[in-house]
């Protein structure tokens, strides 16, 4: 069984060896271990433990202490590799945490540490009008060390060419601890000279077992030793490493070769009646010189269409095919780069002229907006992760993932790869790389099942014997690691094996670097190594909640983690707020996913669900819903808190500030009829000092104040109208009752006949605070009272506060899952949603100023942001100003806590306060959320108002 082991007694001296020794972080706890035991392949191979080393010195202190224990070491990056490379039993060092500035740039050549991502790279670029070309999918997160591990290419490829043909050298440490710069100019050591011996005597052999293609990142880059390599300017030996998946050198500084920026593109998007014809085009599409052609079949795009970020952008995108009926089969996304239009937009005209004489007469969607082409980028980078967003055990698997052929191959190579898949009852699903003929192809198989298991084996060997007769390349992208490694010998012939064997002894004689792969490899089909086990099997537990949706349950909701990493991005989005300002993997939806996963399988030990290592990763988890709808797969981590939640309250009862936030619907009426006293803590020092000692609520932070005169569900009346019910939240209710009247007054402006959602008795909760303590009875017992007094109407369900609001259209689907729940959430909506969906005439005042509007993250997860947005854009004079934000950090009583005061205002931080602070005077800062409205005050000293708030200021008296 390949579960977590506790650390043997040499481990355990190795860990005390390194926290004497480094200034990083050393993690040697079992869920530590465990987070860093999988990457975006099949396997799961756990660690001795992990160093986020603060500095080479680190490195170098980590290195030579694991060879003194005779402990292998694994260089990491973003974790994103699908081939199994960033995974095994040794002492792992994540760079991607210290490691990540840009050291210099001096011309077209910029130094980087190993740790910095691409996206952080050209952002910095941009000030001196260049880029690094090489372009994964994951360039939002993947590592430029990482990069140089695998050779990455990216849909540029067929213009700049691979990582190889871009790195102009690389500072390196060896595995005997010495270090070495390999770039223009080799050193004059021996090993150098061991290594060009080598080349010089296997010329001949690599020159005729290496495949002439492009895209062939197997093995070693021998062609960098060999004379006629050398001659043709492939002699830099940084081209040696890159490609080596670190088991050759660490990368200390890697030199990269930077290119002008094209200011200007356009982008073409083909619409083909089947897949074979988009195949057979792109050998003709190429020769319009463009800068990348990328393939979406069928299958990417009904999956897409169910991922409702991707959604609409997939059905601009898509048209009737021409000389057909219905939608197209396939699409090719043809991009054009430049620096002026008319020569771009003269291309997409030759485009479409060649589409016409290809049989396929306006079949050609044209996309010049730069808008709509960072959408449809978005879906074509969220390729991987979209074929992944299928439900159950059977998933897309990556293994032949990348084999390359010549393009006048690619019609002939697809179909009989189909035909094989057709041979053993699979499907596959294709994208990418048209343009190099390098089609990223999956079949879908179950890894859990032993039978799938051999089909997967026999695929793949059916599959490289295609290939070879193709004279192809077996890895044209993603590399070696476990999946590969070993067919680099059939595929390059034993010679060629040998010779890959010596150049690892020459540089890593004792096998210390990542060992086991690229040469001497275990079998790709061992289930010791994959991430599902032959013993893996959910431990028994009873979920509060509903995953029904999921064939298996909650277990199977958390193995939609495919742990591609979408989550570690640092664009413009709301995931993965936690991580953004912690930077660890512990703190991040991949991360969590993965221990709970772990827990849920045992592999943590017995009630790891309740566990104090499962506590510490959802710690500081702000329940942001940005996950829901910014992952891919759609990992709900904020619904699996509550199941975390609910489990440690069963086991080790609940605190006091557990049950004050959660009870606060139920106190709330008492406190508002004595809020000098409820509100006293805020004006006693001492008396703030005191419940922070009991309670944890922060001494520094004042807390909501309770009002005296509270919303009545009396005052939602107005006289006549389309019916609408109005849902008073508790915090609108008891602490900004003025945002509630204010509704009233809007509505009944517009037309509506407003009504409050009542039973007559309590207010009306949505359950919220209960579910955030993870109280699910409590919170059922509140959804059960709330459907059954909203029974029996059509009318829109309409509220102020987004948390509580989408309560009612999400976690009450998962809490008394049925037609009631359904019905309910099908009517609920925000105010903003409701007024941009019917857009009724409202008497406005002009409005001469601009409004900043953060959106809280339910809204944006509930895609009720840009609604909002509309809602206010009708305002005549308004100028709307959405701001780019990620959680405000406040998410409830999370940044009320002390112990969470760091990241709390480092999430505000972020992008938020300065743009609060850089808004003129004059101007309006707008938040719906009433977190965020307490966070933006209590940080900055700025009042911020709820969008309502600034409707009724706009109304003309009546």
């Amino acid at each position: 069984m390949n579960a977590l082991t506790k650390p043997s007694m040499a481990h355990s001296r190795l860990a005390t060896r390194l926290r004497e020794n480094l200034a990083g972080e050393v993690l040697f706890h079992p869920a530590d271990r465990g987070r860093y035991a999988t990457d975006a392949s099949i396997y799961q191979v756990m660690p001795v433990g992990v160093v986020v080393p603060k500095s080479i010195e680190d490195v170098q202190a980590a290195m030579s202490l694991a060879r003194e224990e005779g402990v292998s070491i694994l260089a990491r990056g973003g974790g994103t590799s699908q081939c199994g490379q960033t995974v095994n039993d040794s002492l792992v060092l994540d760079c991607s945490r210290y490691l990540r500035q840009l050291v210099s740039v001096e011309g077209d050549v910029a130094r980087v540490q190993p740790g910095i991502t691409l996206g952080a790279l050209n952002e910095a670029l941009k000030p001196h009008g260049k880029f690094f070309p090489v372009d994964p999918s994951t360039w939002q997160r993947c590592t430029l060390g990482g990069m140089a591990g695998n050779n990455s290419c990216g849909s540029k490829s067929i213009r700049y060419g691979l990582m190889a043909d871009n790195t102009l050298g690389i500072d390196a440490l060896l595995a005997d601890g010495s270090r070495h710069f390999f770039g223009e100019g080799e050193p004059n050591t021996d090993l150098v000279a061991r290594l060009l011996a080598l080349g010089e005597r296997e010329a001949a052999e690599i020159a005729a077992g290496f495949p002439e293609q492009l895209r062939r990142v197997g093995g070693y880059n021998l062609d960098a030793l060999t004379p006629a390599g050398r001659a043709a300017g492939r002699g830099n030996l940084a081209r040696l490493l890159v490609g080596s998946e670190g088991t050759l050198a660490f990368s200390a500084t890697l030199d990269l070769k930077l290119w002008p920026i094209k200011p200007r593109k356009v982008v073409g998007i083909c619409q083909f009646p089947s897949f074979r014809s988009a195949m057979q085009a792109s050998q003709h599409l190429v020769t319009l010189n463009p800068e990348a052609v990328e393939l979406v079949d069928r299958t990417m795009i009904d999956l897409g269409r169910s991922i409702p970020i991707y959604r609409a952008t997939i059905d601009q995108m898509v048209k009737n095919a021409a000389g057909g009926s219905g939608e197209p089969d396939s699409l090719l996304i043809v991009e054009f780069h430049g620096y002026e239009d008319a020569p771009l937009l003269e291309s997409l005209a030759r485009l479409e002229e060649m589409m016409a004489d290809l049989g396929l007469p306006g079949a050609v969607v044209p996309a010049v907006d730069g808008g709509f082409q960072a959408r449809i980028a978005e879906v074509r980078e969220a390729g991987l992760n979209i074929m992944m967003s299928m439900k159950g055990d059977a998933k897309p698997v990556s293994f032949i993932e990348d084999c390359a052929v010549a393009l006048p191959d690619l019609a002939d190579y697809t179909e009989r790869l189909t035909q094989v898949f057709d041979q053993y009852g699979v499907k596959g699903t294709w994208y990418a790389h048209a343009s190099v003929g390098c089609l990223h192809v999956r079949p879908v198989l179950n890894m859990k099942d032993g039978g799938d298991v051999r089909k997967m084996r026999e695929i793949a060997e059916k599959c490289f014997e295609l290939v070879r007769e193709y004279k192809g390349s077996h890895s044209g992208e993603h590399g070696d690691g476990i999946v590969r490694s070993e067919f680099n010998e059939p595929m390059f012939g034993s010679r060629i094996a040998r010779a890959f064997e010596a150049v690892k002894d020459a540089f890593d004689p004792h096998a210390m670097l990542n060992p086991g792969r690229v040469v001497r490899a275990p079998k790709m089909d061992d289930r010791s190594l994959f991430r599902y086990f032959p013993d893996y099997a959910a431990t028994p537990m009873t979920p509060a909640l509903d995953w029904s949706a999921h064939p298996n349950g909650f277990l199977g909701a958390v193995e939609m983690c495919n742990n591609n990493g979408t989550c570690r991005k640092f664009d413009a989005g709301t995931m993965c707020p936690s991580y953004r300002v912690t930077r660890e993997e512990q703190h991040l939806t991949r991360g969590r996913a993965n221990t709970l996963r772990l827990a849920l399988t045992g592999q943590l030990g017995p009630e790891a669900l309740a566990s104090d290592a499962m506590g510490e990763a959802m710690s500081l988890c702000v329940s942001c819903k940005g996950c829901k709808r910014e992952c891919p797969t759609g990992v709900d981590m904020a619904r699996m808190k509550i199941e975390v939640q609910h489990a440690r309250g069963q086991k080790h009862g609940f605190s006091l500030r557990e049950r004050l936030v959660a009870a606060l619907p139920r106190y709330a009426p008492i406190a508002a009829r004595l809020p000098w006293l409820a509100n006293l803590r805020n004006r006693v020092p001492a008396l703030a000092r005191l419940m922070e000692t009991a309670t944890g609520f922060a001494a520094s932070r004042a807390l909501p104040e309770f009002v005296g005169n509270p919303f009545q569900d009396s005052e939602a009346q107005t006289p006549s109208g389309r019916e609408v019910i109005l849902f008073g939240d508790t915090f609108n209710r008891y602490f900004e009752p003025e945002n509630l009247r204010a509704a009233v007054r809007v509505l009944g402006a517009a037309g509506y006949r407003v009504r409050p959602a009542s039973d007559g008795g309590r207010p009306l909760c949505c359950g919220r605070t209960y579910l955030a303590a993870g109280m699910v009875d409590k919170a059922r017992a509140e959804a059960q009272r709330t459907l059954a007094a909203l029974a029996g109407s059509d009318a829109p369900v309409v509220g102020l506060e987004p948390s509580c609001l989408t309560t009612l259209r999400d976690e009450f689907l998962a809490l008394l899952p049925g037609a009631q729940s359904e019905a309910l959430a099908a009517r609920a909506m925000l105010i903003g949603e409701l007024l941009d969906r019917d857009k009724p005439e409202l008497p406005w005042r002009e409005t001469a100023t601009t409004a900043h509007v953060h959106g809280h993250c339910h809204q944006k997860a509930f895609a009720a942001f840009p609604p909002a947005l509309a809602a206010l854009g009708r305002m005549p004079g308004l100028k709307v100003a959405p701001i780019t934000s990620s959680c405000c950090g406040m998410a409830g009583s999370f940044g009320y806590m002390a112990a969470n005061q760091t990241a709390s205002r480092a999430m505000a931080e972020a992008s938020l306060l300065p743009a609060v602070r850089a808004a003129a005077a004059e101007d309006v800062i707008v938040a719906d959320g009433t977190s965020c409205r307490h966070q933006i005050e209590g940080l900055s000293g700025r009042r911020a108002v709820h969008s309502v708030i600034l409707m009724d200021r706009a109304l003309r008296d009546t």
